[in-house]
């Protein structure tokens, strides 16, 4: 296993592109400088976020916790991934957790700054992006880009940035099995 670029999260580059690779097979560096394999979600409904706390989409995070607290209890995560690749984040972790707890109420697991986009992104996201594309390809435009992967591993939805957590609450019911 390699760490990527010394950045949060270890896997292995090799498989980064493989088909047979799920979300599962990939891990990352909590904001508390824990690693934590995205395999203890295996089963569940996640929802994967790239955060930032001084964006025009940065209140989307009360929207997220809702989701969050509304479906966990029948088996679905938010995870929220902050980057400062666009320059809205500039903060230490620390700083950044304080904002999202404090400002946002944020319960959902946080994580490291993460790069998401170039020769630095971390893994996962280079994963992510290449199982769906966006607007611009398999790049993130910008923050508060959200995956959708169900609870074998795979990516079953990308949603752009706009899209306020709301409105994939009736994706999260019928994948849940609720509607």
């Amino acid at each position: 296993m390699s760490t990527a670029s010394g950045r949060s999260g270890i896997m292995d580059e090799d498989r980064a592109d493989d088909a047979s690779t799920t979300f599962h097979d990939f891990s990352a560096r909590t904001i508390d400088g824990e690693l934590r394999e995205m395999s203890e979600y295996r089963g569940r409904l996640v929802l994967v976020v790239n955060t930032a706390t001084e964006c025009a989409f940065t209140p989307q995070l009360t929207g997220l916790q809702s989701l969050h607290d509304q479906f966990s209890p029948q088996g679905f995560t938010v995870l929220g991934f902050p980057s400062d690749q666009f320059h809205q984040d500039p903060g230490t972790d620390a700083e950044t957790l304080e904002v999202c707890t404090s400002t946002y109420a944020v319960s959902f697991p946080l994580f490291s700054k993460t790069d998401v986009n170039g020769p630095d992104a971390h893994p996962l996201w280079r994963w992510m992006s290449g199982q769906r594309a966006g607007v611009l390809g398999g790049r993130i435009a910008w923050n508060f880009t959200k995956f959708l992967i169900d609870g074998e591993g795979r990516v079953v939805r990308r949603y752009a940035p706009p899209v306020p957590p709301v409105r994939i609450a009736r994706r999260i019911e019928s994948d849940l099995g609720l509607r």
